[in-house]
């Protein structure tokens, strides 16, 4: 016989679900030693060029703190909605890559033009495409998962979007990016069950093609000859390599002390930029070194937990995504500077100097943070189911 009234307990309120705290806290540490070490790097350079010791490390403190701003919108917005805004977040992206190569727009430095002046601040859009890149490649192995097993219908229609996007990159021109936007790509096509033939193929013409653009520009030949042999021509050359050498060589094991290196006064070239690892190498030792590479492995593997217990594929491919495009950079620039690979022009994440990669890694952190909520509350979801089943039963 039913009783006239409810037997259940009343309705609680809905379980707050944080987010992962370790994911934001490594990231935060990273953050603040690249303060430190920017401003360590820069702070002579910057007295010398803008009689402001204090100019990069203002400036990244600027592009910190807004990139810390834009972590925490991007943590507390349902991460399906990058799903729905891939399409135009794409459309962009292309624009800006094809904005930047006109010769009255984007600005030139070094030989290469990738930066859009914006008022008093310049923006790379390349450092947006890899991640807009990860965004439209999880949507699309989101919705075509079941066809990625054909080339024609699966594979190819992304390839071409990602093809596209990295041919505007390489007009800039800027092959470090691509290659990290290539082997993110791959990484991504394999997690989504890509046939191992179609990757091969892909790999052997992605090395055939990497040879041919190597082989054709004579910089490039150069960084190549140099990273076989930097020490035959180690005042031009190999000089960058060389004394990135000497900064590793001569922090031992615990440094020579914060602010006492001596190879960032004008003979390491991008200290506070694509070598900082090196300056980090002389001043902190082998030990601060190792804990840099520790805590990327630490992100890493977190990335990845939260990824692989996202409750749609979209939110696995997406959180997978975001976490190799910001190891493999931590990984190449690590090489770069060690000179395990040639010197290309990569930042290391959270760490070097450069307002466009600090804040769209963060952005990405944010989205990291977003599944993380994901994955939680899909597991309290699935523990109210349990004891409703468990209360259905008695």
């Amino acid at each position: 016989m039913a009783l006239p009234w409810s037997t259940s307990p009343p309705p609680r309120a809905p379980k707050r679900v944080g987010m992962d705290h370790i994911l934001l806290f490594v990231t935060i540490a990273l953050a603040l030693v690249g303060l430190v070490m920017v401003f360590s790097a820069s702070a002579v350079v910057a007295g010398n060029r803008f009689h402001d010791s204090w100019y990069y490390l203002k400036r990244q403190l600027a592009w910190l703190a807004f990139g810390l701003v834009l972590l925490h919108v991007a943590s507390r917005i349902d991460y399906i909605w990058w799903k729905r805004l891939a399409l135009p977040l794409l459309g962009l992206v292309i624009a800006l890559l094809v904005v930047v190569l006109i010769p009255s727009i984007g600005l030139a430095a070094n030989g290469a033009r990738r930066w859009l002046r914006l008022g008093p601040i310049s923006v790379q859009p390349a450092e947006m495409a890899k991640l807009i890149g990860v965004i439209y490649l999880a949507a699309y192995l989101a919705k075509k998962e079941d066809r990625l097993q054909q080339f024609s219908t699966g594979l190819l229609p992304a390839l071409l979007v990602i093809g596209a996007i990295s041919g505007l990159v390489l007009l800039e021109p800027d092959l470090g990016t691509v290659v990290v936007l290539g082997l993110v790509t791959g990484g991504l096509l394999f997690v989504g069950g890509a046939r191992w033939s179609h990757l091969s193929t892909l790999a052997l013409s992605a090395v055939l093609i990497g040879l041919a653009l190597v082989l054709t520009s004579s910089y490039r030949r150069r960084r190549v000859l140099s990273y076989l042999d930097p020490w035959r021509d180690q005042s031009d050359t190999g000089f960058q390599i060389t004394q990135s050498f000497m900064a590793f060589g001569k922090g031992g094991l615990f440094g020579v002390g914060l602010g006492e290196g001596k190879q960032k006064l004008f003979f390491l070239p991008e200290s506070h930029t694509d070598f900082v690892l090196a300056l980090v190498g002389e001043e902190l030792g082998l030990v601060g070194t190792g804990i840099i590479v520790l805590s990327f492995a630490l992100f890493v593997t977190r990335g990845f937990q939260i990824s692989t217990r996202a409750r749609i594929p979209f939110g696995r491919y997406l959180g997978i995504g975001i976490t190799t495009l910001i190891g493999i950079q931590a990984m190449v620039n690590a090489c770069v500077a060690t000179g395990l690979l040639p010197t290309k022009g990569l930042t290391l994440p959270f760490v070097s100097y450069g307002g466009s990669s600090l804040v769209i890694s963060l952005i990405g952190v944010g989205i990291l943070l977003n599944i993380s909520r994901d994955r939680q509350a899909g597991r309290e979801e699935m523990r109210q189911q349990s004891g409703r089943g468990w209360a259905s039963r008695r």
